[in-house]
């Protein structure tokens, strides 16, 4: 990949990601209409990213930039009505030595919810319970924080307290 097309492709990663953000509230919109702009929105951009995954791999911050790099790693985050985009992003994400093992683990957790499986690091929310974030069913939640810990995330109970709503 020459600098130019490296260049191009971090620019079209960081729009779609900024395009995600400002769609986001339609996910959990009371609206129908929203929740269609929503999911047409991450579905053409799991396409577009299992498109550029074909051409280049995982497009690593030494191939993009880490600002790049992170968008790509939102855009597969955000595509759970397409499974198979998820999988094949873990999947190149853990084959690359330089990836962020937070994202790693962010998006494993979801791969494995998406699955019906129990997560790993409890980064993934099922719903809020009292005020404050419930994580899906984890498979060693004894060990929850500590693997967290191994991946770069702050305790469980810190998260908690910043997003409890009182």
């Amino acid at each position: 990949m020459t600098a130019g097309e490296a260049a191009a492709l971090a620019e079209e990663l960081m729009a779609m990601a900024e395009a995600d953000h400002g769609a986001a509230a339609g996910a959990n919109s009371p609206e129908p209409a929203d929740q269609l702009a929503w999911r047409r929105l991450t579905a053409r951009h799991g396409d577009r990213l299992n498109e550029i995954m074909d051409r280049y791999g995982w497009p690593t911050a030494g191939l993009v930039g880490a600002d790049a790099a992170r968008s790509a790693w939102l855009i597969a985050q955000h595509a759970d009505r397409q499974l198979e985009v998820q999988r094949r992003a873990l999947r190149l994400m853990a084959e690359s030595e330089a990836a962020d093992p937070r994202q790693l683990a962010f998006l494993r957790d979801r791969v494995l919810v998406n699955e019906g499986h129990p997560q790993i690091c409890g980064t993934q929310i099922a719903g809020v319970r009292d005020g404050a974030p419930v994580p899906w069913p984890c498979q060693e939640p004894e060990r929850m924080d500590e693997l967290r810990a191994a991946a770069g995330i702050e305790p469980f109970a810190e998260y908690v307290a910043r997003y409890a709503v009182s």
